[in-house]
């Protein structure tokens, strides 16, 4: 499993699509991918739906998600 806080990236005004795509590149077959942000990343659930993802989306407080991508073999 890889897990990425993305929250300080987002806080410095920073964009982490990249590294999340990167993250997403490096996975094994079975690995599952982590996302914690702080909102529901909506727009990376359809990018990552339309590459063989499912997910699961949780507020974990605070207004902040974990979202944990599967991919579906």
């Amino acid at each position: 499993m890889a897990t990425l806080d993305v929250r300080p990236i987002i806080a410095a005004g920073d964009e982490p699509f990249e590294q999340i795509m990167s993250t997403v590149g490096a996975l094994g077959l079975d690995e599952e991918l982590v996302i914690i942000a702080p909102f529901e990343p909506v727009p990376l659930e359809g990018v990552l739906g339309s590459q063989g993802f499912s997910f699961d989306a949780v507020e974990i407080g605070s207004g902040d998600w974990q979202v944990t991508f599967t991919r579906n073999l």
